[in-house]
């Protein structure tokens, strides 16, 4: 379900927006802030790249809205203006990337790998910002179809989301992105081959419904629990066999349970322990905001956010996103005790 937008109540704010009304605008684009806002993650790979292109969007749409003669309906119209901003920064700042863009994975730990400053890499969505709505939406958010939206040209992946997550016709994407229907049906052809080359068959949303709630939070409270205690073991047996762990911005990655096992024993265990944990969601799928423990603080830090995917009731691959700036959006705390 989408949520809800009745043109019909919008009518009298619209007239008094386009009158200038700021605060008539406000209310007009308030229903639709959060669905706009996941729209501009899918097509950018980053909440805060998102932040700023709904922020641009928005004062666009304001500054056109006298010029809005109501041909299509306010929420086509707005979203029309967020894809064409974020395709103005697809072309600026290039795609964004994982680990496993960037070269093979590794065969034995790296210790003391580098951040890679000059890479812009894919971030986590907080699944507190998607519009309430069926798993269709969290499915458009999850790791694996965001990531290979990054391998799309900017109008594929604007004709591809249109289309496919938000329902909008072949004639209203043509005219929202100023070209023909065949265009679009070319651009939506190719977009899906790509997709479909680095997508699994079955999503995650799929997977959990299968696992079901109860044994879902087993499987995170035993990740969690087993990095705390700095149980190598028992982290190691909730894995797959080929398990992958990345953790952007370092361009290593790991992949099978030998060298996933070697990583886990050596860093997260062995290197950086103790943690302290809590849980959290997102791209729709389980996630663990994890804390360091920091001697010159006298507390444990904001270290990364764990992305876990699952297939069946085990753990198929962690992405850490390292770096604090990524707790705010989860509303997570900066340390614990």
């Amino acid at each position: 379900m989408t949520e809800v937008f009745s043109a019909s109540s919008a009518e009298p704010d619209l007239a008094r927006a386009q009158d200038g009304d700021g605060d008539a605008f406000t209310r007009l684009v308030e229903p639709l802030r959060r669905e706009l806002h996941a729209h501009c993650y899918r097509m950018l790979g980053s909440t805060h790249d998102a932040d700023d292109a709904l922020q641009d969007a928005l004062l666009r749409a304001w500054r056109g809205l006298p010029r809005f003669e109501g041909r299509s309906s306010l929420r086509s119209w707005l979203y029309a203006v967020a894809t064409r901003t974020c395709l103005d920064t697809v072309e600026s700042r290039g795609r964004r990337a994982m680990p496993v863009d960037l070269g093979p994975s590794s065969e034995r730990t790296v210790i003391g790998d580098a951040p890679l400053a000059d890479v812009a890499w894919l971030g986590p969505y907080p699944d507190s910002g998607l519009p309430d709505g069926s798993y269709t939406r969290r499915e458009s958010v999850e790791l694996a179809f965001v990531a290979a939206l990054q391998h799309l040209p900017g109008n594929q992946r604007a004709a591809l989301l249109l289309f496919e997550v938000l329902g909008f016709s072949v004639a209203e994407i043509a005219a929202m992105m100023n070209t023909s229907t065949t265009s679009v049906n070319s651009a939506l052809a190719r977009a899906r081959r790509i997709v479909a080359e680095k997508v699994p068959s079955r999503t995650q949303q799929q997977t959990l419904r299968r696992i079901g709630d109860a044994r879902l939070r087993q499987v995170v409270t035993d990740f969690s629990t087993a990095l705390e205690r700095g149980d190598a073991d028992a982290l190691v047996a909730l894995l797959t066999e080929d398990v992958t762990w990345s953790m952007p911005p370092l361009p290593r990655w790991y992949h099978g349970i030998e060298a996933v096992s070697d990583f886990v024993v050596r860093v997260p265990i062995g290197g950086c322990a103790p943690w302290r944990h809590i849980v959290t969601s997102a791209n729709g799928q389980p996630a663990v905001g994890c804390y360091m423990w920091d001697e010159d603080a006298g507390t444990h830090l904001a270290w990364a956010v764990n992305v876990l995917t699952l297939r069946d009731d085990r753990i198929s691959e962690v992405t850490s996103f390292i770096g604090p700036e990524h707790f705010p959006p989860f509303d997570l705390p900066p340390s614990v005790r």
